[in-house]
């Protein structure tokens, strides 16, 4: 049997479904057999990645939810019980990123970054985990990054966030195995979704950062790793070969990723007082 038909007739929760990997996870569900329920601040967005789902003979639903709110994400998690009888997986994948030097940014962009990036993904994680000890099965998937791996710099607040999500996740494993219950964590290289140019830039001219990876993994291929990674039960799903590299040179090397990270800064730098 192939892993990914495990999936079938599953009952699945996607957050930040409304674009980018949590719509291509969402649609890629819906074509295996899941009931999908898709849930997104966006609602327009969320709306039509029902519409995709159910043009593909998938089963979807949208739910609004802002995962800042906990008592949202609870309520939410509440109704598909009821709906439904249980929860079968969760995926945690909501999320923004601010970019630019620490120095430059203000104690709202770092709650912003935080209240969405790790307390939403807690949050979402501690209501399904709590439904899934009590059912005895289920299988929590968390979104972080590869960010959330080896240093960033010039993404200090996104990879504070991300290193937390790998943190809570592999650590949760542990505890939630002889409970019944899986949590694997993503963490994704450069992907081509929207976040790439729908960023927050803090003291920089985002057209300064015109040097985008020359290779990126398409957002749907990425789709395809993420639910091969969690079909195998995997606890970090690394999506692609700029990940896989890059976290490999960092458990080897780990004094050459720094040197990059600083050379880029170097660069950004020179850059700017250059205008």
């Amino acid at each position: 049997m192939n892993k990914e038909d495990l999936f079938k007739d599953k009952i699945v929760v996607v957050t930040g479904a409304a674009s980018g990997i949590g719509r291509s996870v969402a649609a890629r569900l819906g074509r295996l057999g899941t009931t999908v329920c898709a849930a997104d601040i966006n609602e327009p967005g969320t709306r039509e990645t029902v519409k995709l789902i159910g043009a593909a003979g998938g089963n979807a639903y949208a739910a609004k939810l802002d995962v800042t709110k906990s008592a949202e994400i609870k309520k939410l998690i509440d109704n598909v019980i009821k709906k439904h009888g249980r929860l079968d997986y969760m995926f945690n994948n909501a999320g923004i990123a601010i970019v630019g030097e620490t120095r430059d940014m203000t104690d709202e962009h770092w709650k912003k970054i935080i209240d969405i990036n790790l307390m939403g993904v807690l949050a979402g994680t501690l209501a399904a985990y709590r439904v899934m000890v009590r059912q005895g099965f289920g299988h929590i998937v968390n979104t972080a990054s590869l960010a959330g791996l080896i240093p960033v710099p010039l993404e200090t607040s996104y990879s504070l966030t991300k290193y937390a999500v790998v943190g809570l996740s592999t650590s949760l494993r542990g505890e939630g195995a002889a409970l019944g219950v899986k949590v694997s964590v993503v963490c994704p290289g450069f992907i081509r979704t929207p976040i790439l140019d729908n960023y927050i830039a803090v003291g920089f001219d985002p057209a300064d950062l015109t040097d985008k990876p020359k290779k990126m993994t398409e957002v749907n291929d990425a789709a395809h790793i993420i639910l091969s990674g969690v079909a195998k039960n995997k606890s970090i799903i690394l999506v692609g070969s700029d990940a896989r590299i890059a976290w490999f040179l960092y458990k080897i090397w780990p004094g050459l990723v720094d040197f990059i990270g600083r050379k880029a800064m170097d660069d950004l730098r020179k850059i700017r007082k250059e205008k």
